[in-house]
Parts: structure tokens; C-alpha cells; sequence
């Protein structure tokens, strides 16, 4: 049997994306698959597709007797509480609390998995949102990553949305939606409470795919209206400022994920200042948070950069 065309398979998303947008999503995620130094207009160097990078790691870990340590450290999640006052924020909205997951990577290793499902078993919010990389490689079957998710997604209530990030594919779309997680492709959404509305925007991948698009996501938001905008990474930051979003949440550095002491990263590959690769921060009137992320890239291992999931808090000013 000849294999589905991926543009056929999908053709519910071309309604919603646009065939552009689909068809470059997924060319782009087929040459990500091959590319391990830059594309034009990209990042130079991509260290989760350059898999003899990811022995080197292991082993200066394990040379200095840190590896154990480090991989126990991954599994040891702390729930952050995270209070944001928000100007115009609509007053049925005044304590609204959202669980924020980021970069779970649910393919890199089963504990962890199950450390993040225990980790928000029983939290008190009111919404979820998740901001990407649901798998650890960037190519291949995504199967264990579904199953991952659905882990996962047993242990969240009420409304969950997300976004892809720089590892997760267009294929991986049905999938999560079937287990309740809707996904936001340069889209948005109207929350509503006590007839009050704020509006939840989400762009797809800006780190490698570069295929965000914040006016198409921003369409159907009135322009006084208070909205939070999902990105998987915070490089956006300029353009969801001047957009006029009161919020962003991100993720995608994991904090450096190893750090030296004092949790300074000692990369975060993402092309925005170093006080924006971890926790909160503010751009002009946005004010924005980047999670380290409840799971790990490259190796299973984290130094000085514990994981984290997170509640924000919405105040009125």
C-alpha cells in the first residue's frame, strides 16, 4: 500500500491553516530531519539534530561523576507559583489562574513522563495551556509521543490549548486533539467568564520553522481587547509587544537546562537577552515568562536548572 500524502492526511488543517502555510510546514519539517547546520534566514547550529554531540555530553557528564545526579535532577519537578497584574484586565478574570507546561518531551525518557503526570495531579487552576515540544527528536514515528501526552493529559482538567514548538510535527496535530488538547496555528480563542471575555492567541514554531504569523493570529481580537499570546519561544518578543499583547508565555530554553551554579545558563539557544531565557521579564507594556520547561533536550540530565511547571496568577492592576 502506497503511504498516505501527508497534504491529503491532513486536509481537515488545510481549512484552517491555509495550504501555504501546510505545505511549507511540513517541506521544512522533512528538511529539518537532514539539517544540523543553519538554513539561510536560521539558526547556525541545531545540537538536537547532531546526535555524536549528544555522546560528547554524556560523557564529560559521566567523567565527572555528575551524570547519575544530573538525571535524577530531571525527574524533581517544582510547581512555581507566578503572580502577573495585568492593566484593563477584565474583573472576572481577577485570580484566574493558568498551569503553564512547556517542552515535556514526553519520548526522551518514561520516568520523567511520569514525574511531570504526578507533578500536576491535583493543582488548582482554571485553564491549561502547553507551549511545545511534545517529543525529544525531531524527525520519526510519533507514536510514543501521543502516548506520552495522553499520560499527561489524564492528570489536566478542565480547557487545555497549546502550540507546536521547534521539535514537534504537523502530524502530531489530530493526535493530541483527539485527546483533548486543542492546538492554536497562528489562531485564537475567546475565554469567557461571568460574560467578561479575554482572548488566548497561539503562533506556531518561530525558533526553526518560522512559520508564526501573529496577524493571522491576532484576526479575530479586537484591538482594545486584553490577550495573552503562547509562543514556544520568546525571540517573538518585539512583535508581540508592538502587537499589543498584555501577556506571553514561552518556553523552548530550558533555562540553559546545564547551568552553572547559581542557574546561569551557559546557552539557551534562543536569540533574545539572557534575562528573558528564564522566568519572568517585560518588553515595554509586554510583560512575558519563559519557562525552563518540565522535561529534557538533547541528554536526560539537568545541573543548577530544576524543572518546572507553572501557575500564573491573573491580578487587575
Amino acid at each position: 500500500m502506497e503511504p498516505l500524502d501527508p497534504i491529503t492526511d491532513l486536509s481537515k488543517l488545510t481549512q484552517r491553516i491555509g495550504r501555504t502555510h501546510l505545505r511549507q510546514r511540513l517541506g521544512l519539517e522533512q528538511d529539518h530531519e537532514v539539517f544540523v547546520l543553519r538554513r539561510p534566514g536560521a539558526h547556525f547550529f541545531y545540537p538536537e539534530n547532531w546526535y555524536s554531540i549528544h555522546g560528547v555530553i554524556r560523557a564529560c557528564l559521566r567523567v565527572s561523576g555528575l551524570y547519575g545526579r544530573a538525571q535524577r535532577n530531571a525527574r524533581q519537578l517544582q510547581v512555581k507559583q507566578h503572580r502577573v497584574t495585568i492593566p484593563r484586565l477584565p474583573a472576572a478574570f481577577d485570580g484566574y489562574r493558568i498551569l503553564h507546561l512547556t517542552d515535556l518531551h514526553v519520548d526522551m525518557d518514561s520516568e520523567n513522563t511520569h514525574a511531570i503526570a504526578q507533578a500536576v495531579r491535583g493543582l488548582d487552576y482554571d485553564l491549561c495551556v502547553l507551549t511545545g515540544d511534545y517529543r525529544a527528536r525531531t524527525f520519526g514515528p510519533i507514536d510514543r509521543v501521543l502516548a506520552g501526552m495522553a499520560t499527561i493529559r489524564v492528570h489536566l482538567q478542565g480547557p487545555v490549548y497549546g502550540i507546536l514548538g521547534n521539535h514537534d510535527s504537523l502530524r502530531l496535530v489530530p493526535g493530541l486533539e483527539e485527546l483533548g488538547i486543542q492546538l492554536l496555528l497562528n489562531e485564537s480563542v475567546m475565554l469567557t467568564r461571568a460574560g467578561e471575555v479575554l482572548h488566548l492567541a497561539g503562533v506556531d514554531d518561530a525558533h526553526y520553522y518560522q512559520v508564526h504569523n501573529i496577524d493571522r493570529a491576532t484576526a479575530h481580537i479586537p484591538e482594545t481587547a486584553v490577550a495573552i499570546l503562547l509562543s514556544h519561544t520568546p525571540e517573538i518578543y518585539r512583535l508581540a509587544a508592538h502587537a499589543g499583547f498584555a501577556l506571553m508565555l514561552s518556553g523552548h530554553t530550558h533555562g540553559g537546562q546545564i547551568c552553572l551554579p547559581g542557574g546561569i545558563p551557559i546557552v539557551w539557544d534562543a536569540r533574545c537577552p539572557r534575562a528573558m531565557a528564564a522566568g519572568p521579564w517585560r518588553y515595554g507594556d509586554l510583560i512575558g515568562y519563559t519557562s525552563v520547561g518540565a522535561g529534557t533536550s538533547v541528554v536526560n540530565a539537568r545541573l543548577n536548572c530544576p524543572p518546572e511547571v507553572t501557575v500564573h496568577e491573573l491580578r487587575r492592576a
